[in-house]
């Protein structure tokens, strides 16, 4: 294996153990705060990113990178704390929609605080801005080749 590849390849691990640790210091983080986890903030902040602060479950799923199934378990401990509601899909009626309260959205907003700080400490503050535009140019291209790959 030429010295190129190698480099390449040993890129992967250092991708895979820098963003364990940024999350755990940030879920760190947010417990210290007395805060909700980080998978509560990332759903929050999908569905009030989302038209009408609402998304069809699949679509939540995809933004928040979770299982179907593990989704689920989440929204009904978000949907037992009145911060999102859920209900079937008026489209097909198939489907099931969750949707962000205004409960929901106060307590993200409550979140960002210690979230945007905990980010900073365990991540931008390590960058140059040239290296975050390479790095998010980087993992733009990455996803773009998986969802092309995808269909």
């Amino acid at each position: 294996m030429n010295v190129n590849r190698e480099s390449l390849i040993a890129a992967w691990p250092v991708f895979l153990r820098a963003h364990a640790e940024i999350v755990a210091a940030v879920e760190q983080r947010l417990s210290d705060g007395s805060l909700p986890s980080l998978i509560w903030y990332d759903v929050l902040w999908a569905l009030e990113q989302a038209p009408e602060r609402t998304l069809r479950m699949g679509a939540l799923a995809d933004a928040v990178v979770l299982s179907r199934s593990n989704l689920s378990h989440v929204v009904a401990r978000l949907e037992a704390q009145k911060l999102v509601t859920r209900r079937r899909s008026t489209d097909d009626g198939r489907g099931a929609v969750a949707a962000l309260t205004d409960k929901g959205a106060a307590l993200r907003r409550a979140m960002w605080p210690t979230y945007r700080d905990a980010v900073g400490a365990a991540f931008t503050q390590h960058l140059k801005p040239a290296d975050a535009r390479a790095l998010d140019a980087i993992l733009r291209r990455v996803l773009a080749s998986r969802r092309r790959a995808q269909g």
